[in-house]
């Protein structure tokens, strides 16, 4: 078949017809309402059953959340769950300041750039990554394509699992019944991921921003926090990944929500703060997961 198109004429009703392409005459194979039904049900009612025990639960598929998984899922020992609330992961880093396209990363957060692949223009103390997305599709990608990760988007987590003061896992519904169906239905019960450790990067104040801050606070495991404060790039940034911590046992904390938590200053428009934050908190649970399995393998000789 030639692959020269031509374009005919048609009346104003059909609109123009390509004749004479290589796609002319286009034809899937047959399938069955049904097979697509069991495949799509399948696939996802597997992964609920493989990730209902993870070994960390990232709450956030931020640019910290993502940069955290990006870090932890190197080891593919370690399985992660991803929650987000949102339909289309990603958060903010989508778009750079006020909805414009570049995404500027202060040096030398540029080296997490390089590790993604993620393309950028040289400048003397940042680096431009031409359009916010390019990072966001590019770490989205590669991070999905890895074995040990599942992300459960439009997905909520409405609380915590905690035993004796120690972080267990989370509390899950979907986003839409978290959104609205609890004030609208009369039963809308929730479902759990059991995880050793669990990463939380819900942002800044929100719909669903700081929300684990929020319920750390109401069952007493952090004192009053003490709010995000006004903007201040230089020390912001600083502050951020240098308090990126396991704030309780069991609960690491990234990004944003640190400055919620610790009254840390807005950054604004520039991104590498929570890359490098992200990063971090991957070093920080994987400590975590260590400590944990230290202390059971010294349980088991003390009995």
């Amino acid at each position: 078949m030639s692959s020269t198109a031509t374009v005919t004429l048609t009346p104003a009703a059909t609109g123009y017809r390509l004749n004479g392409d290589v796609l002319q005459d286009y034809k899937f194979k047959p399938i069955r309402e049904a097979e697509v039904n069991r495949e799509m049900t399948h696939r996802y009612m597997t992964d609920m059953l493989e990730y209902a025990e993870s070994d960390v639960v990232i709450v956030g598929a931020g640019s910290a959340g993502l940069s955290c998984a990006w870090e932890l899922s190197k080891d593919p020992s370690i399985k992660i769950a991803i929650i987000e609330q949102s339909v289309a992961p990603g958060g903010g880093c989508w778009l750079g300041g006020q909805l414009f396209s570049a995404m500027i990363v202060r040096k030398p957060a540029d080296s997490f750039l390089r590790d993604v692949g993620v393309p950028f223009e040289e400048k003397e103390n940042f680096v431009v990554v031409k359009h916010a997305a390019l990072f966001t599709s590019t770490i989205l990608s590669k991070l999905l394509q890895r074995p040990n990760v599942k992300l459960f988007n439009a997905t909520a987590v409405e609380d915590l699992i905690v035993k004796q003061g120690q972080v267990k896992g989370v509390v899950t519904n979907w986003a839409l019944v978290t959104l609205t169906g609890h004030d609208t239905q009369s039963c809308m019960d929730p479902n759990v991921i059991e995880a050793k450790v669990v990463v939380s990067g819900c942002g800044h104040d929100g719909p669903f921003g700081a929300s684990m801050v929020k319920r750390l606070q109401s069952i007493k495991l952090v004192e009053k926090t003490c709010g995000m404060r006004c903007l201040d790039m230089n020390s912001a940034e600083d502050e951020i990944v240098n308090q990126t911590r396991e704030v309780v046992p069991g609960m690491v904390m990234t990004g944003m929500e640190l400055a919620e938590l610790d009254g840390a200053s807005r950054m604004g428009p520039t991104f590498g703060a929570m890359l490098i934050s992200g990063q971090r908190a991957a070093f920080a649970a994987r400590a975590s997961l260590q400590r944990q399995r230290d202390a059971e393998s010294l349980a088991k000789v003390s009995c």
